[in-house]
């Protein structure tokens, strides 16, 4: 991994659209700060297209797509994605699955949290977990005192044993049944609502984030960011970002954006 500063400022002139998770990469010790705040309204504000991409709920979700200052957001690790077009007073949400797979999965999943949460002494289910539309959050270290790295991997071994896809963020232990992630979602996004290929777009966005489940993400994007402590999980990672910043969470964040902008700047002086 690279400094962030080391970025080719003619490529961040290019950058138009800036995708990035939430947990430990927005927000700092599970809080929103005024300054990371700022910097989504000042990249947004320069005409630079903000989507969040995250593992939180659609509850989240749809208050994150109606009162942040972005264009929409992709939640529960790739389920669905959200746009609220506030000159409409319309909200647009796209799902991976139907309505009568989402039921059928909800069964399964609700059969496999009583199995994990026996399984694993310490897990919780995560305290969003209501909000959730198409997956199953635990918790092993958000709202519980932090488990051990042979228990998160035993969670990771149970989802995948019962054919569920399971991902790794900065404090749960997302599964799913569907062959969706992150990055798939965000290529439909921009598909339906921009008309691009988002490969062929490659060059023109960023993403930043700071976990595993953040790595399809990393792989794919040539301008792929680490907030700092992205250093904690090098170990679960194959594919880490290209970039990493000088400072954790939301301050990292802040650091990303203002590189962006002052890249944007130059390129009108």
């Amino acid at each position: 991994m690279q400094a962030l500063q080391t970025m080719d400022v003619s490529a961040a002139k290019q950058i138009r659209f800036v995708l990035t998770d939430i947990d430990d990469t927005v927000t700092t010790e599970g809080r929103l700060t005024a300054n990371a705040y700022t910097a989504l309204e000042q990249l947004s504000t320069a005409g630079i297209i903000v989507i969040p991409i995250t593992g939180r709920p659609a509850g989240w979700c749809d208050h994150i797509a109606r009162m942040w200052p972005v264009f929409a957001v992709v939640g529960e690790n790739g389920a669905f994605y959200m746009r609220y077009d506030r000159a409409r007073r319309k909200m647009t949400t796209h799902q991976w699955a139907t309505e009568a797979h989402l039921q059928d999965n909800r069964k399964k999943l609700n059969r496999l949290a009583l199995e994990i949460l026996q399984a694993v002494p310490g897990s919780a289910l995560a305290s969003d977990q209501h909000y959730r539309l198409a997956d199953l959050a635990i918790d092993f270290c958000e709202d519980v005192e932090p488990l051990p790295e042979a228990s998160v991997m035993k969670i990771v071994s149970l989802f995948e044993g019962a054919g569920a896809r399971a991902k790794v963020s900065s404090i749960h232990v997302n599964g799913w049944f569907g062959d969706y992630d992150k990055l798939s979602m965000a290529k439909t996004l921009f598909a339906r609502e921009f008309g691009l290929e988002l490969q062929a777009n490659n060059p023109q966005a960023l993403f930043i984030g700071d976990s595993p489940n953040d790595e399809p993400m990393f792989e794919f994007f040539s301008y792929s960011v680490g907030v700092a402590n992205i250093q904690k999980q090098l170990h679960r990672l194959t594919h880490r970002p290209k970039f990493v910043t000088p400072s954790e969470g939301g301050t990292g964040f802040v650091e990303m954006a203002h590189w962006l902008l002052l890249a944007h700047e130059m390129q009108f002086q």
